[in-house]
């Protein structure tokens, strides 16, 4: 326990300075801070105990698909496939898409945000169950008079008007695609601080930005890289902060161009993986080839585990963000 209690020391999701914290239930910025620890940098040791923490709600899904299915429907819960990069496409060096991100002009930055996420829910132990996939889809947007709305649906581009799983419940459960598991409005929050304060768009700045993001260490790739996540959770980015991103991106140590890649919206970009040895993980990193903009960046296990029922190839997780 002493790992995590370190970890949750570091990263310090919820600042005593923060008067957003005080006397009231933590908002979803707070709870997002939370669920990055278990895609970041971490001991082995938390991986194991945050897995264990969703048994239960896989092996209610499991039941759930058996029970509620039936043979007129399939429910989506099969974990997608790994992205497979197009044949024969030539990769495109990040200081060459650093270049044509400071190009581009066409897009202006907003604070919120409008994603797809695919993520994998495992057991672990005796009577472990084969891990599901929980899709969802995240639109925030904010006012100006400081309050913000989320809402949260049920859906998987994959298989659309099928049955989605969600374990946004209590009890996971069969929904209609496009079910709206939450429809909340935020009271007026402004901070000074990431991931609320606004991002600059100059490198030496954002990366100073990311890293306070960060708060566990220096900022590594596979830190910049759960940074970005947690920028784009928040902001839409323009022009000149993707153009400032990707010039980031372009120093980072071991994030290697791997060539031409549609997305799983359908999207043509250019993949950039960087292969995290120590969580036997590869993390692909996709931009758009026009703009240097982040459309995606997929979790893809390189080492299988069978306490967990996860094989090499299998997808951790997916983010697709768009505009």
């Amino acid at each position: 326990m002493a790992d995590e209690l370190d970890l949750l020391r570091r990263a310090n999701p919820v600042p005593s300075d923060d008067g957003r914290f005080h006397d009231r239930p933590l908002d979803q910025h707070a709870e997002r801070r939370l669920n990055r620890l278990l895609h970041s940098g971490r001991p082995r040791r938390l991986r194991r105990w945050a897995l264990s923490v969703g048994s239960a709600a896989a092996v209610g899904v499991v039941v759930l698909t058996v029970v509620l299915s039936g043979s007129a429907t399939t429910p989506a819960v099969a974990e997608p496939r790994p992205l497979l990069l197009e044949s024969g496409s030539t990769p495109v060096p990040l200081d060459r898409m650093a270049e044509r991100a400071a190009a581009d002009r066409s897009l202006r930055l907003r604070q919120g945000t409008h994603v797809q996420t695919w993520s994998l829910g495992m057991t672990s132990g005796p009577g472990a169950r084969p891990p599901v996939t929980l899709p969802e889809e995240r639109v925030i947007r904010w006012r100006a008079d400081g309050t913000h709305t989320e809402l949260v649906v049920a859906t998987d581009p994959r298989h659309p008007g099928r049955p989605v799983i969600t374990g946004a419940d209590p009890v996971p459960r069969i929904v209609e695609d496009g079910h709206v598991l939450s429809r909340r409005t935020y009271p007026p929050s402004w901070s000074d601080a990431p991931p609320l304060a606004t991002p600059p768009h100059d490198t030496t700045r954002l990366r100073a930005y990311l890293d306070e993001l960060d708060r566990t260490g220096p900022l590594g790739t596979p830190e910049l890289l759960d940074g970005v996540a947690e920028l784009l959770d928040n902001w839409t980015l323009g022009s000149r902060e993707n153009a400032a991103l990707v010039r980031l991106l372009a120093d980072a140590k071991d994030l290697r161009p791997a060539g031409a890649v549609t997305d799983r919206l359908g999207r043509p970009g250019q993949a950039y993986v960087y292969d995290d040895t120590t969580h036997d993980v590869r993390r692909m990193l996709i931009l758009d080839p026009a703009t240097g903009a982040v459309l995606g960046l997929e979790d893809t296990v390189t080492k299988g585990d069978a306490e967990v029922g996860v094989r090499a190839g299998d997808v951790m997780s997916y983010s697709a963000w768009m505009r």
